[in-house]
């Protein structure tokens, strides 16, 4: 996906790019019809549930051509605004709680596609070395692989530590300040401001504000 994103001069400004490094023009890359086009077909592929406005995947993919020019003209004209997340609620493993789930809108998931696909080379390259979670080309085999390295070596200790409630609690303002660090353009940040600030639709018509947190089930919040 990055290379339908990055230009040549961008790739080569990426490769050799320091922690200072900031980018300023990047909203014309999130709309752009190759970036959208791709977006589309990942939340096809990776189907899911509907969102608030109850459009599924299939719907997507039976009008991608008309919704993926509706959503280009929204973004370009700035008329674009993501709905709420839908509340869901799932087992948490290990656990008698349950684990709340914000689920976008189909259109908003494809948005946030688009969007990663220009935000996750800048900072994907600033990540640890020995992370594995939610990051292009790497799982649980990668992680399992070097757990097995590491008992080759003769480490025999595993620490399990766990930040509870860790996407329900990011507060909003330190975390759009550390993106700004990277990011100046002021149409990304907004976007970024208003999938935080979307809320959740509890019920049908109850909307709960997200004063904090990012919702486990959106595309971006890995990142």
């Amino acid at each position: 996906m990055e290379r339908s994103v990055w230009t040549e001069r961008m790739l080569k400004r990426l490769e050799t790019s320091q922690e200072q490094t900031v980018w300023y023009s990047l909203w014309d890359k999130v709309w752009q019809p190759d970036n959208l086009a791709q977006a589309v077909l990942g939340v096809i592929v990776n189907r899911g549930s509907a969102g608030v406005d109850g459009q599924t995947t299939q719907q997507l993919s039976m009008d991608w051509t008309r919704q993926q020019e509706q959503l280009q003209q929204e973004l370009r004209s700035g008329r674009y605004r993501p709905q709420p997340a839908r509340r869901a609620w799932i087992p948490k493993l290990g656990s008698a709680e349950l684990r709340p789930l914000g689920i976008p809108a189909v259109r908003d998931r494809v948005v946030q596609t688009a969007l990663r696909a220009v935000l996750e080379p800048i900072f994907e390259r600033e990540f640890a070395e020995q992370s594995y979670g939610f990051r292009p080309g790497r799982g649980s085999l990668q992680a399992l692989q070097r757990v097995e390295s590491l008992l080759l070596s003769g480490h025999t200790w595993v620490v399990d530590a766990d930040l509870k409630s860790y996407f329900d609690t990011i507060p909003h303002p330190p975390l759009l300040q550390l993106i700004g660090q990277r990011v100046k353009d002021g149409k990304v940040m907004e976007l970024l401001e208003r999938y935080l600030k979307a809320g959740v639709m509890a019920s049908a018509k109850e909307w709960q504000p997200s004063p904090q947190g990012t919702p486990q089930g959106a595309v971006i919040s890995p990142l």
